[in-house]
C-alpha cells in the first residue's frame, strides 16, 4: 500500500513521544503539537481564531449585560428610595402645617373664653359679633366645640369633672364651666364641667 504524502500532512498528527530529557510540561508540548497542526492547515488556523473570537464576543456580552442589569437593579433602588423621600417629606410638611394650626387655634381660644366672659357678664352686641366672627372663622378651618349640654352623661376622654355634687345613678353634666375644643377630630381642650352623682 502506498501512502499518500498530502495525507500524511492534512492527517491528525501523533504527538510526539517525549524524548530523553525534554523538560517541557504536557501543556507545553500540546501547544507545539497545536501549532504543527496550524502549519500544516492553515484553514484550521482561520476556524479556531474565529471560534476564539466569537467566544470573546459572548464572554463580552455576557459582561456587559450583568452590568447593565446592575446598574438598572441600583437605578431602580434609587428611584424607589427618592419616591419614599417625596412622599416622606409631603407627610412631614402636611403634619408641621397642622401642628402649626393647632398652635395657633391654643393661643386663640383664650380670646374666645375671653368673649363668652364678657357676654355672659353683659357687655354690648360687639363684643358678642367679634367672638362669634371668630368661632365663625375657626370653625372653618376644623374647630369643634364641646360644650355638653345639662344632664348629659359625663365622658371622661373629653370632659374635665372639677367640681362634684351627690346625687343619684351615673356621673351626668350638671354644668359647663368652660368649654372644650377639637380641632380636626383632635382633642385640644377638654371641656370643665361641674359632675352629679
Amino acid at each position: 500500500m502506498s501512502e499518500d504524502p498530502a495525507m500524511e500532512e492534512t492527517g491528525p498528527a501523533e504527538p510526539a513521544p517525549q524524548a530523553a530529557g525534554d523538560d517541557r510540561t504536557a501543556d507545553e508540548r500540546d501547544a507545539d503539537t497545536f501549532a504543527s497542526i496550524v502549519e500544516a492547515n492553515p484553514e484550521l488556523a482561520i476556524e479556531a481564531d474565529d471560534a476564539a473570537a466569537a467566544v470573546e464576543v459572548d464572554i463580552d456580552l455576557a459582561k456587559v449585560a450583568t452590568e447593565r442589569d446592575e446598574y438598572l437593579d441600583a437605578l431602580r433602588r434609587l428611584q424607589a428610595d427618592f419616591e419614599n423621600y417625596k412622599k416622606r417629606t409631603v407627610k412631614q410638611q402636611s403634619e408641621y402645617l397642622q401642628r402649626g394650626r393647632e398652635e395657633l387655634v391654643l393661643t386663640l381660644l383664650p380670646v374666645l373664653d375671653a368673649g363668652d366672659l364678657a357676654l355672659a357678664h353683659g357687655a354690648g352686641e360687639g363684643v358678642g359679633q367679634i367672638a362669634g366672627m371668630l368661632f365663625d372663622a375657626l370653625v372653618k378651618g376644623g374647630l369643634e366645640g364641646i360644650a355638653p349640654e345639662g344632664g348629659a352623661p359625663f365622658d371622661p376622654t373629653v370632659h374635665d369633672a372639677v367640681m362634684h355634687e351627690d346625687g343619684d345613678g351615673g356621673p351626668v353634666i350638671v354644668e359647663v364651666l368652660r368649654a372644650g375644643y377639637a380641632w380636626r377630630g383632635k382633642l385640644l381642650r377638654p371641656a370643665m364641667v361641674k359632675v352629679q352623682g
